[in-house]
C-alpha cells in the first residue's frame, strides 16, 4: 500500500487542496460539499476522531451536522 503522496498528487487531490484555502474561499468550498463529504474529510484528516454516523451515535448519541462539520474543519485547517 502506498503511504507517501508527492507534491504533484497533493496539488490535484481535493482534500489537500482544501487545506490551502482560507476565509471566504474555505467557507464557500465547504458549503458546497455534502454533509457526507465533510464527514469523509474529517475521518481522513483525523483518524482518531469520532465523525461517522454509526460511531458518533454510539459514542455521543447524535450525529455530526453539516454545520458542526464545517466548524470543525475550519478550526482544524486554520489552527494547524
Amino acid at each position: 500500500m502506498k503511504t507517501y503522496i508527492n507534491e504533484e498528487e497533493k496539488q490535484n487531490h481535493p482534500y489537500y487542496k482544501l487545506m490551502e484555502l482560507r476565509d471566504v474561499a474555505l467557507e464557500s468550498e465547504l458549503n458546497s460539499w455534502s454533509r457526507l463529504d465533510l464527514i469523509e474529510w474529517l475521518s481522513w484528516n483525523d483518524r482518531n476522531g469520532v465523525y461517522r454516523d454509526e460511531d458518533s451515535l454510539q459514542e455521543f448519541g447524535n450525529i455530526v451536522s453539516k454545520e458542526e462539520a464545517i466548524e470543525i474543519i475550519t478550526r482544524q485547517i486554520t489552527e494547524a
